[in-house]
């Protein structure tokens, strides 16, 4: 079934829309949930909060990618899961790559940075790079991979996979300085 015709019975709240949700992108919701969280029983509180959030908020719309807008619900629950489940500790395999890029997304500092026209911003920087580095960074910033998942992925050396990230983040930094996002 098309993303088109479960939003469609969303709208008309037939609940068949959760199973055909479940029945085309289970897989993915929980792949992008187990990238964060490591107990299998938050995984899928995770992912059936998802279709749980989805079905009592009808899709707005001008959606255009159903897929894109279920995985940021998921990850946006597992992020804040994974805040709960480590509220004084810290999850190093999660932690790592967001510490990764905390140094290139300005912070907020009373200023109020308009969060949509950040990620316009990104979104327009990655698809100014070229498909591999943007994959990469997708991979590692989006759904959590180790550098050992990309390389294996990518069928390249982890430490070629560090270099392309490193360079990437320091291109994203100069594209933000540029889109006049203050880091002093």
């Amino acid at each position: 079934m098309d993303d088109a015709s479960i939003i469609k019975l969303i709208r008309e709240r037939n609940e068949q829309a959760i199973a055909e949700m479940q029945r085309k992108y289970n897989k993915l919701c929980y792949y992008v949930a187990g990238n964060i969280l490591s107990q299998h029983e938050d995984i899928e509180e995770c992912v059936n909060s998802a279709y749980y959030e989805i079905w009592d908020n009808i899709p707005p719309d001008d959606l255009n990618d159903f897929r894109s807008y279920l995985c940021r619900i998921v990850r946006n629950i597992a992020l804040n899961r994974l805040k709960y489940n480590s509220a004084e500790k810290r999850n190093p395999r999660f932690t790592v790559s967001i510490d990764e890029i905390s140094g290139i997304i300005p912070s907020d500092d009373g200023k109020s940075i308009s969060e949509d026209i950040l990620a316009d911003a990104i979104s327009r920087f990655l698809r100014s790079q070229d498909e591999k580095h943007r994959n990469m960074f997708i991979r590692r910033y989006w759904f959590g991979d180790s550098l050992s998942q990309i390389a294996e992925y990518f069928g390249m050396k982890e430490k070629t996979v560090a270099t392309y990230l490193f360079r990437t983040r320091k291109k994203l930094k100069a594209f933000l300085k540029k889109e006049g996002y203050d880091y002093e």
